[in-house]
């Protein structure tokens, strides 16, 4: 009991940035089906697009509940420097450097997805679109500074989250191809950019 009583930071710091992970791939997994009408249908309610932002912030906390353990955990020293400016840590630099990044996006990704309707759509889409990189990231932090990579359930669950994403993401190119098609043939504007709305 000692022993778990001495680790509690680090299992909370471990735990925590796994359940992250899994909560922004659902993020992204949920957006892309949104974007490509997997899900959404005329009549659906509103709480979907919730949904949606709802993971996005419950990614930012477990972030931060990842960050606090860290903090608290006596084995490595993680410092403000350490923890939001890339390479300054000596204990795998370029792992938590993909964190830090993906940490900053999606932040970003979320302020503005808070934003939305307040700001350009153009803007909004593109700093949206910077979620398949920050995921990417964020998949490499985890498999590069984790203890558990080697774990063969953590393998199973980041395997089927990143193929689903990468799964969505060519389908989501597919379809957004033949909307395009469609819209050169008379499709009102409300709808053109409607089908823009979530990437």
């Amino acid at each position: 009991m000692l022993a778990v009583a001495e680790k509690l930071a680090w299992y909370i710091s471990r735990s925590s940035g796994i359940v992250a992970w899994i909560v922004l791939t659902a993020s992204i997994v949920w957006g892309l089906a949104l974007s490509s009408r997997l899900v959404r249908r005329r009549g659906v309610p509103a709480w979907l697009l919730d949904l949606h932002r709802f993971l996005g912030t419950l990614t930012i906390v477990f972030s931060l509940i990842h960050i606090g353990g860290l903090v608290a955990d006596n084995y490595v020293h993680f410092g403000w420097s350490e923890l939001f400016v890339p390479m300054s840590t000596t204990w795998r630099p370029g792992a938590v450097a993909w964190g830090i990044v993906a940490l900053y996006l999606v932040v970003a990704i979320q302020i503005t997805s808070w934003m939305m309707r307040r700001m350009p759509r153009r803007v909004w889409h593109a700093i949206h679109l910077t979620s398949f990189p920050m995921f990417a990231m964020a998949t490499v932090h985890g498999y590069q500074s984790g203890h558990d990579a080697g774990n063969h359930l953590v393998q199973v669950v980041a395997l089927t989250g990143a193929w689903l994403v990468v799964s969505l993401i060519i389908f989501r190119l597919l379809t957004l191809r033949t909307r395009r098609r469609s819209s050169l043939r008379g499709r009102t504007s409300i709808e053109a950019v409607d089908d823009g709305a979530f990437v």
